[in-house]
């Protein structure tokens, strides 16, 4: 195994707000679409993990839509369905994307694949203040990065159901028994506690797509500079943000 992939974790079973992911987000584009899309535009090799529950055939009719290869697997562990996804595709480095993240940085991903091919990490992410892995934030501008030997590892490791739901949490956790690096996050956004940018709930969708649609209309080609400008020149929306995160602490 020593090609590098990209893996979109994605299922219609979420808690909060079931089948946000395949919902028309933007002009009749669902969010997996969207970052279908983008994982495309990397020249990375991408596949979907989604479940083996018929509720997510849908999603596997996206992927094929886009000619992005599908892996099915366990609903629960999650790990377990990376893993396996990994396997399959003869993936040792794997570039992990989560579908709720509708505005996934597309620099911030070729920074974290190009670092990750460089580098001997086990894990890489972005970090913001407080050493705080962006993945336990509510950003959803990056992506996270993670070699398949050290999945597996995690797995023998632990048999925690948490650890086994959230693909990544052992690792970069355990610094002691892994080789865990992070990039400095965007200096804009680094102190930054009043922004949500991953999407959970309603509440999100309908926030976010209004954000959307207003950035695209200006620059088809945001990134997080100027999200974070047109926010601050929209404080009714941060405050409705602060609200979510409140909400749906991390």
């Amino acid at each position: 195994m020593t090609q590098s992939g990209i893996i979109i974790q994605a299922r219609t079973g979420s808690t909060r707000m079931p089948e946000k992911v395949i919902l028309p987000f933007y002009q009749g584009q669902s969010i997996l679409d969207l970052l279908l899309e983008k994982a495309k535009k990397t020249e990375v090799q991408a596949v979907l993990a989604t479940t083996v529950s018929p509720s997510d055939d849908r999603i596997c009719q996206l992927a094929e839509k886009h000619e992005v290869p599908v892996f099915r697997g366990s609903e629960n562990d999650v790990l377990d369905r990376f893993i396996q996804a990994a396997r399959q595709n003869g993936f040792s480095k794997i570039i992990r994307i989560c579908a709720d993240n509708p505005f996934l940085d597309f620099a911030g991903l070729q920074t974290l694949i190009t670092e990750f091919e460089k580098c001997d990490a086990d894990y890489l992410g972005f970090q913001l203040a407080g050493n705080k892995p962006s993945i336990l934030t509510h950003f959803g501008f990056w992506a996270e990065a993670v070699r398949f030997d050290a999945l597996e590892k995690a797995r023998q490791l632990t048999s925690e159901k948490l650890y086994h739901e959230h693909v990544t949490n052992f690792i970069y956790g355990n610094p002691s028994l892994f080789k865990v690096h992070f990039i400095p996050a965007n200096p804009v956004v680094f102190m930054r506690t009043d922004i949500r940018m991953t999407l959970d709930t309603p509440e999100d969708f309908e926030i976010q797509q209004k954000i959307f649609a207003a950035m695209t209309m200006e620059n088809p080609n945001f990134a997080i500079r100027d999200i974070i400008k047109w926010l601050d020149n929209h404080p009714e929306i941060l405050e409705k943000m602060k609200t979510e995160i409140l909400r749906n602490q991390k």
